[in-house]
């Protein structure tokens, strides 16, 4: 079944550019942002030991953006407002994350197509591309060699246990969040990493002094951990 298209760009780097890649990383970005804006982050990691690994950076749809007042900009779902009742969740976007699961599922498929084994094929996000990292991940027919969710948190949590796939019940999720992120809390990406912890996954969890951003630290922290999943033994 042919998925919906995304406009994406690409960076190989490792071993030889013309050679069949021995991996792929898939990258989402935030919310507002574009398929650019993790290029220069892919560039500081070093994937050597693993070969020729393909970068794919997709571009998400433009869409209005409730808690933007409905300015139209790129975002995998709309955002609404918290709820001014604490004791009323926030809303979440089920439609647009399900629609968009589509279109991160129709990149891994074409990345095995194109030759990388998913087992070969990480998939990860920054915010809002953190969420489509564990909504799509944790539901993909196949199993994938690990998720990366930077600065994020599960989406609709609710439904995760049922709808998981059996494929990746064990697949290695990497999580790192700043502790003074003002735009995603830190208690909210924790409650994500509990809930994940108690459905069985193995999560390495990360915590930096920062907002919502990405450091030098976190890089390091995550250079290690790909190659933990990616590079032979």
């Amino acid at each position: 079944m042919n998925k919906p298209y995304l406009e994406t760009q690409e960076l190989v780097t490792g071993g030889d550019p013309a050679a069949a890649p021995a991996a792929s990383i898939i990258v989402l970005h935030g919310l507002g942002a574009d398929g650019n804006d993790f290029v220069p982050i892919a560039r500081e990691l070093d994937l050597s030991r693993i070969g020729t690994v393909r970068f794919v950076f997709p571009s998400a749809p433009e869409r209005p953006v409730t808690i933007n007042g409905g300015y139209e900009m790129r975002a995998w779902y709309d955002i609404h407002p918290p709820s001014t009742n604490p004791a009323v969740p926030r809303l979440e976007d089920a439609a647009g994350l399900r629609a968009s699961q589509d279109l991160v599922q129709g990149l891994i498929d074409r990345e095995i197509t194109r030759g990388v084994p998913a087992n070969r094929i990480v998939l990860m996000g920054f915010s809002q591309g953190c969420a489509m990292t564990l909504m799509t991940g944790l539901r993909a027919p196949q199993r994938l060699a690990g998720l990366v969710g930077l600065s994020g948190y599960l989406p609709v949590a609710e439904t995760t246990a049922a709808e998981r796939g059996e494929a990746n019940r064990d697949v290695p999720i990497f999580l790192a969040h700043g502790e003074r992120d003002p735009m995603v809390t830190i208690d909210r990406a924790t409650a994500s990493r509990d809930a994940l912890k108690a459905l069985g996954y193995s999560v390495q969890w990360h915590a930096y002094p920062m907002e919502h951003s990405v450091c030098a630290q976190e890089v390091e922290d995550l250079n290690a951990w790909l190659l933990s999943v990616l590079a032979p033994a």
